[in-house]
């Protein structure tokens, strides 16, 4: 290419000019601050105000100095897009001043700013990093996939900030100044800026090291370690401590660094990569030694052993210069002495982890800067002995503190080669690396003083371990940059001329079209184009004649276009053009991304041009990709790069053309002459390219000839025209054309010295793998037909008959058979490679499936990378067909072979370690292993629309069997993939964080809200609810009994003699009665609405009033209590007003988002407000979003000292971190418990609740440690004495039962086998303080305080059992609960005679049955009789009957005693009853349990009730609601909730607080979150329910002496999901469906199953074996949980969301509840033989699809003249029909395909045989074995189920090529067979027969030895090998056996 023509014929034309500033520019100059002022300096007024802003800015720029230009400025990248998919736009990061713009901008300039950043002092540096989490940090530890976190970092003076996209942000402090930061694979890398001169320091000194890395934010600095291979034998590992050093380039992929040695003037490579463990430990060794002299001489300096050729004399090389983006021209080199020493750091700074890093540069003191003296300013460099004084004194030598360990460390790779002439300034400026068409990789960079581009070609090792740098290559560049998106690199020579390599190689100079030239101006201005200007109307040849000679020195571009051309026309004028005028010269490249590239000139404008693509066609992609696989690689850059400068010469072709383009090229390189060759002549291509392709030809003239006609006659235009259906309309006479001329045909042999002519074999098989892997993309047609030309014509040049027969029965009409060959000569023939991979027989991809489907099977070739589609479908079928489960697994030898070229070394692929089953799914069937394994290797819907119908049809039949029993845990790719919308929608809600669309809203219309507005219940899912309970209006009715946000009414009739004041005293206690009931019903309200509100984060928190005023009738006037008629308790209100803000928060689903702001955001501003807020915090630590709350944010509310929110936050705080023994937290709850302080601290004054609330909260945190300090504290603490003065004696009980719950919930369910808490002896203290006896001596610390006795009650030595007997009890319990333990259980048996009975409070016998049932969890039973085997013999025997009237009279019993006893006993065994079945909604124990509550309220109204006491009794009818609500919870059960409304009427007499509480507690449970919660049994759930339904009930509102009111919320730990809700998944609405769930088999019941109509509460997860959605109305589902119920826990947490999806012809149980509407469908669908009655309309029935219902009102509707179109309207209705009954609407388009492609058939018009190929491969699918064998098992399923269109369609095409045979046809067989040619007409159905009875070609016909056969058998046993069936067999015999006039069919 070296002379000037030349050089002129092979330009590329650059595409897409643009004028170019960086977006951010403009945005500074807008953006409100600081900096508009500054850049307004910049700017001449005019041109702020100029509308285009951004060109006119370089003028102004002309005038800033460079020091301004400095300020700003900007790098590049390709767009990353959030979700992964290819985008293709430029992100670009602008610097200016205190400035940071982050902008994304697409390729038409429509950039928008994404982010600004203003930080306080000037930005030194801004880029892109990602750092990694690895996964020990997260908590997603999945596969040990590490988390990225995309980041920006901005480096600043002394701090860098890194802003990650999540919007996290973080500051580091910087320890030392930074020269410069780079990111990297791991995370930054700091160079530390040292002055060039640091002298290497005195021996005992190690040096400070130099590089540092910072692998996440949030971790330390570390210094970075370096392991050369070293000159002295073996490698040294140290760290980077050498400040000549400078890093000059770092990539993450591979990941290296290049560093550039000042001294030496060497560049070096390195490897980035974390330390391992062994260099860690070295390292740290070293420096703990450092001092010592033995390591002087070694530790002297990192690359001694690089320097040891230049010692002394090298001067020393210039200070480190900001190679930050601006590549300004005057780089200064200032002379050493002026540079003044940084600030540095001392060793024990840089290595010590004690000083934070916060610590700034300036906080060292004068000694530790150490000041050099005078003799470091020499140029020379010191030897190391000859050091200088410096004045840091000995304490440095040997630092104390431990060092940083180091976190990365680089290898030594390459270091460039040491030549005489070396400048001494020669760093690079610029480094990339770059990869050549082939895939080669080269690191480049760019030595600007030498004008110099050195290219280092590298490679990975085989086992991919290490890099091997090879040779350098010097290309002469001014400036360069890499073009990754076609594989090039843009050098920019001396000569200001743009050129294009590929790797090494020179592709061609690069013409860039309408470069603007604002200097080629006259007197007046002109105006500038700012657009491209490609079409202008200069005739473009005279003025290249101009500037020809011009164009090597400056012209760029041949022709500097303008708009106003009318000047151009006196070509004198060009002429005039001197040549400083026309000096617009590039001057620099920069900020390459993809393929454009920005283009700085010399006049400071910038231009972004774009390198044009190598191809946009994909078949033209898709052919050089297989010929560049093929290639040695020289000879592929070679073919790449003629190609590409022949297809982007300047006015190239267009898409249409490439093609053909790509053809002549192709054929021009094999040595074809494509102009005589002529099909290739006349190719059309727009712009004549052959100069390019071949040496000009001689044209015909202009005028035309004769054989111009000849060639049109004779192309495949003419010919094709000819069959066209209006040549017939208008009877056009048909043109032969002559025969060619003979000369025409002489000359036409192949040229052998061509680059291509050796490799035609091999290029042939490749395209005709190519062919092959088209075929099966349906929407490639067109390409193939381009590619069979191509192809016929090689196969014929090489002669290859097979090769041209197979495309003959491809493509019949393509394939002519007189065609014009190229002679190869045999010698030449002897110098083609013929590779090793080549087959005689053509490979064809059908055929092979063919053979799959009958069982025999070959390997079939395949190309890595390019024959994709073949690869999947050959594996796929061997999976499904043969069955052959290793297919996927390995890479599939026995079915593809690879093919590669000779000489390249095979690359073990990869890939395939990705396409393991990366999900632990559930794989059972072949079917369901194909579906798994297509996803995983990403195979979609669509590109299985695009597969040809045969080929797809395994695969069809494998997802429809799939879709009929899916699995649940399938991902949402597979469940696309199948056609289930449900299981997809389903995998993708799992797969978001929080879905609110789960929680459907309802939208009631205000209007009706308005009265109801602030009853906190107004956020309910009403629409799940109405399908709960969708027969009655009983929610409405329990929104009616809990609402407590409005008056009551009071009605009192005044009586005659009552006084008007006595009337209103009367109504105001009336009032003060109701209030009682009031103040309770927030608790209930707590349990109905919980967690079924997400708070807008803007809002605070509606929480509703707490109203306790009366409206009395008839006129409505208001009662107030606070009218000081009546005395009121003070402090009535504050727990009812608790609770109420308990029951507001605890509507806040978990899932919300919510944060520490959030929290505080709702503190009231009112004081009396407190108790609300107090409430509201403990129910946020109750839904887990309490642990966001900030802990300075906790301190503060606790030093508040208010007493309601130290409870509420104490035990939020406890309730959110349950069972986690956190610290913190412990510390937090000590300082409020005086036995956790250390005896010697200071009594803190804490009021008694928050001291119970702190217990409780201990034992929450601790729940289930068996924490040994914990219990032995808690064990003293139930029986802490009275103390000294006045200070334990109130309320004891309550602090005694809290510390029971608390070990209760520690040991919780630990039984015997307490681990080291023997010598406590826990049970037997415990039995102790059950029942009394001598107090033990007190050990432990507190014993100082309890020696005086008390001054209130005077106990003595002895324990208070009234005290301590509930907690001891209820600890027992709780550490042997379900233990079974019989021992313990008996000490809690009730005791059985008179005078024991005596010393036991009745409501202690109430735990103690309870406490004995629940260690007997197993023998507790739900019938009657066990209920009363509870009570012991005495009582039983000595029971009043219910109905008794008058009393027994006994003296030695008393009555009193056993009744009581009685009633507290069986309230007991109920209790535990509801325990042992909470949320079962188990029928027996309802049934037991309601029978018992009736029971006692008939006790209430006997008269014998006075026995036994009302309030006993009022306690155990509480009891047994209570229970009867743990059974039924969430259910909604409408007996308890009559019996609850009844409570709830009963308001006078022994009514008190407590009882409302209770009542209205078991409404809530009955109603749990809306029906959509149930209670657990679980160990946890058991602890949380005693504490919250303790049943001793508070006797008024401020009451809390025995339990502490507060508790009763922990409910909510028990409560757990379990709604399952369906929600058809077309229509998103919640809906019934049938559900099936089995039951695990236990020892009380054998595996079970019961049908359930969803939505329904399921039963605990842990008895379940499996759930499955019935048909026939929905698809089938089965969730599986014998595997683990994970799947279905997250189900339920998400709002119990299960979508489900109607089946064909079904309607829902809504609209259908009995299912006769659907018996319509039904009928339908099992009449096949009426199927055309099927009415088009009635298809909104079957499916929701609407391209099914377009397809039935376009295809399937009559008209009104239909004629013969009728039979094909009803044809589609009954394949629509079967389609959508079937429920395989997608096999639609197959029907119709198969219908018309034997339509076409019957009309003889098959051009191509593709469809007839599909169809044989159909019929094949289904007499294949295994799909017999499928069909066996499973008779009612399959694709064509009951269908007789194959039969018919079989038949069809049986008959009409058989009536073709008879009509002549057997004349065109037999010459075929024999080998003489056949009439045109006849050869696409010959064609069609070949292919459809797969006849063997003539020359395996001949090479079987038929000839001569006399009898049908001999011809069997030939056709044995051939593979033929017999059926063919026939057909041909009469044929072959030479007799063709007896056809017998």
């Amino acid at each position: 290419m070296s002379d000037h023509s030349d050089e002129r014929a092979t330009m590329i034309a650059a595409g897409d000019l643009q004028e170019f500033a960086p977006r951010g520019r403009e945005h500074c100059r807008r953006h409100p601050s600081a900096l508009t002022l500054q850049l307004r300096r910049l700017q001449p007024a005019s041109e702020l105000c100029s509308s285009d802003g951004a060109a006119g800015l370089v003028g102004s720029l002309r005038e800033v100095t460079i020091h301004e230009r400095q300020r700003e400025s900007w790098q590049l990248r390709k767009g990353v897009s959030d979700v992964g998919e290819e985008v293709d736009y430029d992100e670009e990061l602008y610097v200016a001043s205190n400035m940071v713009i982050w902008s994304k901008g697409s390729k038409n300039q429509a950039s928008t700013v994404y982010k600004a950043f203003t930080v306080d002092s000037p930005v030194l540096q801004a880029l892109w990093c990602d750092f990694t989490i690895p996964w020990e940090k997260s908590e997603k530890a999945d596969d040990g996939d590490e988390i990225v976190e995309k980041c920006i970092c901005i480096l600043q003076n002394s701090c860098i900030n890194v802003h990650s996209i999540e919007g996290k942000d973080y500051i580091a402090a910087l320890p030392f100044q930074v020269a410069n930061v780079w990111p990297t694979k791991y995370g930054l890398l700091f160079e530390r800026s040292s002055s060039s001169h640091e002298v290497p320091p005195s021996p005992p000194r190690e040096p400070l090291p130099t590089m540092f890395s910072m692998l996440h934010p949030l971790d330390e600095i570390t210094p970075l370690v370096c392991k050369s291979g070293g000159v002295f034998g073996s490698a040294r590992v140290q760290y980077v401590a050498d400040y000549t050093l400078r890093i000059v380039f770092v990539n993450a992929e591979p990941s290296i660094v290049m560093t550039y040695d000042t001294v030496q003037s060497l560049h070096t490579v390195w490897a980035l990569r974390r330390v391992k463990p062994e260099e860690q430990n070295t390292v740290l060794k070293f420096s703990e030694q450092m001092g010592t002299p033995q390591h002087v001489a070694t530790s002297s300096s990192l690359t001694a052993h690089l320097r040891s050729f230049s010692k002394g004399d090298s001067p020393v090389g210039s200070p480190f210069q900001n190679y930050s983006s601006i590549h300004s021209q005057s780089r200064s080199v200032s002379s050493p002495s002026m540079q003044s020493r940084s600030p540095s750091i001392s060793n024990m700074a840089a290595l010590s982890r004690s000083h934070s890093p916060a610590l700034g540069v300036h906080s060292f003191s004068g000694v530790q800067r150490f000041n050099f003296s005078s003799n470091a300013q020499s140029p020379k460099r010191h030897s190391i002995t000859h050091s200088p004084n410096s004045t840091c004194s000995d304490s440095f030598l040997i630092p104390e503190t431990e060092p940083i360990v180091p976190e990365l460390c680089i290898d030594h790779l390459w270091t460039e080669t040491v030549t005489n002439m070396r400048e001494k300034n020669s760093q690079a400026s610029k480094v990339f690396i770059t990869t050549d068409l082939c895939g080669q990789k080269f690191l480049c960079f760019l030595v600007e003083s030498q004008l110099q581009l050195r290219c280092v070609k590298f490679q990975e090792s085989n086992d991919k371990s290490q890099l091997i740098f090879g040779s350098v290559t010097n290309i002469q560049a001014k400036d360069a940059a890499p073009v990754q998106g076609i594989y090039t690199l843009l050098v920019l020579e001396g000569s200001g001329n743009l050129v294009l390599y590929s790797g090494v190689v020179r592709v061609g100079k690069v013409f860039i079209p309408g470069l603007p030239a604002p200097s080629l101006t006259m007197s007046n201005q002109m105006p500038r184009p700012s657009t491209p200007l490609d079409s202008v109307s200069t005739p473009s040849k005279p003025l290249n004649k101009h500037l020809g000679p011009l164009e090597e020195g400056v012209l760029l571009s041949p022709v500097p276009e303008l708009r106003d051309s009318s000047k151009l026309h006196d070509s004198t004028y060009v002429e005039d053009c001197t040549f400083q005028q026309l000096g617009t010269f590039i001057h620099a490249l920069r900020d390459p991304v993809h393929n454009r590239v920005t283009l700085e000139l010399s006049n400071n404008t910038m231009v972004r041009i774009t390198i044009p693509e190598i191809a946009t066609s994909e078949l033209v992609k898709r052919c050089l990709q297989g010929i560049k696989a093929i290639l040695p690689k020289e000879v592929a850059v070679q073919m790449l790069v003629k190609w590409y400068n022949a297809y982007n010469a300047p006015g190239g072709p267009s898409y249409h053309s490439e093609w053909n383009l790509f053809v002549t090229c192709l054929m021009n390189m094999m040595g074809y002459n494509t102009e005589r060759l002529y099909w290739t002549r006349n190719l059309d291509f727009e712009g004549s390219l052959s100069p390019v392709i071949a040496p000009k030809k001689a044209r015909p003239s202009e005028t035309g000839s004769d054989e111009d006609w000849e060639y049109l006659l004779s192309s495949d235009y003419h010919r094709n025209f000819e069959s066209h259906p209006v040549a017939k309309a208008l009877r056009l006479d048909l043109l032969e054309a002559s025969a060619p001329k003979d000369d025409f045909s002489q000359s036409l042999s192949l040229d052998s010295s061509t680059l291509l002519f050796t490799h035609i074999p091999a290029i042939f098989f490749v395209l005709h793998l190519i062919y092959e892997e088209l075929k099966l993309n349906t929407l490639m047609g067109e390409g193939i037909r381009s590619l069979v030309v191509l192809l016929v014509q090689l196969a014929r040049d090489l002669k290859l008959e097979a090769y041209i027969d197979y495309y003959y029965r491809d493509y019949p009409a393509l394939v002519k058979t007189s065609r014009q060959t190229c002679i190869i000569d045999q010698v030449q023939t002897g110098f083609m490679h013929h590779p090793s991979f080549f087959s005689a027989e053509p490979p064809s991809i059908f055929q092979w499936l063919s053979s799959c489907l009958k069982g025999g099977v070959q390997p079939y070739p395949y190309l890595p990378g390019i024959c994709e589609r073949s690869k999947l479908v050959v594996v796929s079928v061997a999976l499904y067909i043969l069955g052959d489960e290793s297919a996927v697994s390995n890479e599939a030898s026995h079915y593809l072979y690879k093919i590669t070229s000779g000489q390249r070394k095979q690359q073990i692929e990869q890939d395939d370690n990705r396409h393991h089953f990366r999900h632990s799914t559930s794989v059972s069937s072949l079917a369901e292993k194909l579906v798994i394994w297509m996803t995983n290797v990403g195979f979609t819907l669509r590109d299985l629309e695009s597969l040809p119908f045969g080929v797809a049809l395994p695969i069809r039949d494998a997802i429809y069997y799939c879709r009929e029993q899916p699995a649940s845990d399938w991902p949402e790719a597979v469940c696309l993939l199948i056609g289930r919308q449900d299981l997809s929608k389903q995998a993708c809600e799992g797969n978001l964080q929080k879905s609110k669309s789960v929680m459907l809203s309802s939208d009631i219309p205000s209007g009706t809200e308005s009265e109801e507005d602030e009853d906190g219940m107004n956020d309910m899912n009403e629409e799940v609810m109405s399908l709960i309970w969708s027969e009655d209006l009983r929610v409405q009715e329990v929104r009616r009994l809990l609402q407590s946000a409005r008056p009551v009414r009071v009605n009192v009739v005044q009586m005659p003699e009552a006084s008007d004041h006595e009337y209103i005293e009367e109504k105001e206690n009336r009032l003060l009665q109701l209030c009682q009931r009031t103040m309770a019903l927030p608790v209930g309200r707590g349990m109905f609405t919980l967690f079924s509100y997400h708070p807008v984060p803007t809002e605070q928190l509606p929480i509703p009033k707490l109203n306790l005023t009366g409206r009395a009738p008839p006129r409505n006037t208001t009662v107030d209590l606070n009218s000081g008629n009546i005395d009121v308790p003070p402090n009535m209100a504050c727990w009812a007003s608790f609770h109420n803000g308990v029951a507001a928060g605890l509507k806040i689903a978990p899932a919300s988002q919510i944060d520490s702001a959030w929290i505080v955001y709702n503190k009231p501003k009112i004081a009396e407000l407190a108790n609300e807020y107090a409430g509201f915090l403990m129910a946020l630590g109750l839904n887990g979003h309490l642990t966001k709350l900030a802990t300075l944010n906790i301190h503060d509310y606790l030093t508040k000292g208010h007493e309601m929110t130290s409870i509420g936050l104490l035990l939020g705080v406890s309730a959110a971190k349950l069972g986690t023994m956190d610290m913190a937290i412990t510390r937090l709850l000590s300082i409020h418990i005086p036995a956790l302080l250390p005896p010697t601290s200071t009594e803190l004054d804490v009021p008694h609740n928050v001291q119970v609330a702190a217990v409780i909260g201990i034992g929450l945190v601790y729940q289930g440690t068996a924490h040994r300090h914990t219990a032995e504290v808690l064990l003293a603490e139930i029986g802490r004495p009275p103390g000294p003065e006045m200070e334990y004696c109130t309320d004891r009980e309550s602090y005694s039962l809290a510390s029971g719950l608390a070990l209760g919930m520690v040991c919780l369910g630990h039984g015997s086998n307490l681990i080291g808490m023997s010598d406590l002896n826990v049970p037997e203290q415990l039995y102790q303080y059950m029942v009394g006896g001598h107090r033990r001596f007190q050990a432990g610390m507190h014993r100082e305080k309890h020696k005086s006795p008390s001054y209130q009650i005077k106990e003595g030595d002895t324990i208070n059992v009234d005290v301590t007997c509930p907690g001891a009890t209820l600890a027992l319990a709780m550490i042997y609960l379900k233990t079974n333990n019989r021992s313990i259980a008996d000490w809690l048996q009730a005791p059985d005679t008179m005078y024991l009975l005596d010393f036991v409070k009745p409501e202690f016998l109430l735990l103690r049955t309870l406490a004995r049932c629940l260690i007997l969890w197993d023998d507790i039973l739900p019938n009657s009789k066990w209920v009363n085997s509870n009570v012991p013999q005495i009582i039983r025997e000595n029971s009043i009957s219910l109905h008794a009237t008058e009393l027994p009279s006994s003296e030695d019993l008393s009555l009193e005693t056993l009744a009581q006893a009685h009633v507290y006993i069986i309230a007991g065994a109920c209790l535990s009853l509801g325990f042992r079945f909470a949320g079962s909604e188990n029928l027996a124990a309802f049934k037991c349990l309601y029978k018992y509550a009736t029971d006692f309220l008939k006790c209430l109204s006997a008269p014998t009730a006075s026995i036994t006491g009302h309030y006993n009794l009022e306690t155990c009818l509480s009891v047994l609601l209570l229970s009867l609500a743990m059974v039924m919870a969430g259910s909604g059960n409408l007996k308890v909730l009559q019996l609850c409304r009844f409570m709830h009427k009963k308001t006078g007499g022994e009514m008190n607080y407590g009882f409302h509480l209770a009542h209205h507690m078991a409404l809530g449970l009955l109603f749990l979150g809306g029906g959509r919660y149930s209670l657990s049994t679980s160990n946890s759930s058991i602890a949380a329910l005693l504490c919250a339904l303790y049943p001793h009930f508070p006797v008024h509102s401020t009451d809390n002496r025995y339990h502490l009111q507060a508790l009763r919320h922990l409910y909510v730990l028990a409560a757990e999901p379990r709604l399952l809700t369906p929600i058809d998944v077309d229509s998103n609405t919640p809906c019934y469906a049938l559900i099936e769930v089995t039951y695990k088999g236990t020892q009380w019941y054998a595996e079970a199953t019961e049908e359930l109509m969803a939505p329904t509460l399921l039963p605990e997860l842990h008895l379940l074996k499996q759930i499955r959605v019935k048909g026939p109305r929905y698809w089938e589902l089965l969730i599986d949980l014998s595997k683990g119920t994970n799947h279905l826990k997250s189900i339920l947490s998400k709002g119990g969301v299960l979508y489900v999806k109607l089946r064909a012809g079904q309607l829902s149980y809504k609209e259908d509840p009995m299912g006769w509407r659907s018996l319509l469908a039904q009928t339908v669908t099992h009449r096949n033989s009426e199927a055309r009655a099927f009415k088009p309309e009635a298809i909104s029935a079957f499916t929701s699809d609407p391209a099914l219902f377009s397809f039935a009102d376009y295809f399937c509707k009559p008209t009104v003249n239909m004629g013969q179109k009728q039979e094909i309207l009803d044809l589609f209705s009954s394949i629509l029909y079967e389609c959508v009954t079937q429920e395989n609407p997608e096999m639609l388009p197959t029907y119709i395909a198969i219908d018309q492609a034997v339509r076409r058939l019957e009309r003889r018009e098959m051009s191509e045989t593709f469809e007839l190929w599909q169809i044989k491969l159909v019929l094949e699918f289904f007499s294949s074995r295994s799909h017999q064998e499928r069909m066996s098992r499973n008779p009612n399923r399959g694709l064509f189920m009951n269908s007789e269109f194959l039969p018919v369609m079989k038949c069809t095409i049986d008959n009409t090529l058989d009536q073709w045979l008879q009509a002549g046809g057997d004349v065109s067989l037999h010459s075929y067979l024999s080998g003489q040619t056949t009439e045109e007409s006849q050869l696409s159905m010959l064609a069609c027969f070949l292919i459809y009875h797969s006849v063997p070609t003539p020359g395996q016909l001949a090479a079987g030895g038929l000839e001569g056969n006399t009898n049908f058998s001999e011809l069997l046993l030939k056709f044995k090998q051939l593979n033929m069936p017999v059926r063919a067999l026939l057909r041909l015999a009469p044929l072959l056996l030479r007799n063709p006039q007896s056809m017998v069919l």
